[in-house]
């Protein structure tokens, strides 16, 4: 879905309030801005987060864990 906004002197933009109650942004909050090769991307906080943890999981599958690290290392030192 594309929505045209303006963009003020001082850079300011306004989500419609439409956008905003399906963001969970009803009242206030804070989107974080991704500049990509095709364009920008806003997310909320939550969104963000999610996807923090989908990239880090993706890079840590099968990897074990810190759990698993620590176990390792203690297994090492013979603690």
């Amino acid at each position: 879905m594309a929505i045209q906004v303006s963009v003020s002197e001082d850079g300011s933009i306004s989500l419609p309030l439409s956008v905003r109650i399906r963001l969970g942004l009803a009242g206030s909050g804070t989107v974080f801005l991704e500049e990509t090769e095709d364009g920008v991307v806003l997310r909320t906080a939550a969104q963000a987060v999610a996807r923090a943890r989908a990239l880090a999981k993706r890079y840590t599958e099968g990897k074990g864990g810190s759990d698993e690290f620590l176990a390792n290392r203690r297994a090492e030192s013979g603690a």
